[in-house]
């Protein structure tokens, strides 16, 4: 199980890109941290996630 967003989810073996195609995200307006580490947008299709990661994806506010 991958902890995402606070819940667990069976994503292990799958790419930071596909969970985040899966999940319906736009990379290009969210931010996504792994294990407590900011990860770079380059890496979401090499990056596989595996049991016991810790995921957290953010989505970008804007305001005024």
């Amino acid at each position: 199980m991958v902890l995402i967003n606070g819940k667990n989810t069976s994503a292990d073996g799958k790419t930071v890109s596909q969970y985040l195609e899966e999940a319906n995200f736009n990379p290009q307006t969210i931010a996504v941290e792994l294990n407590e580490d900011i990860l770079p947008k380059p890496q979401y299709g090499e990056t596989v996630l595996k049991d016991g990661d810790v995921l957290e994806v953010v989505s970008f506010v804007g305001g005024g």
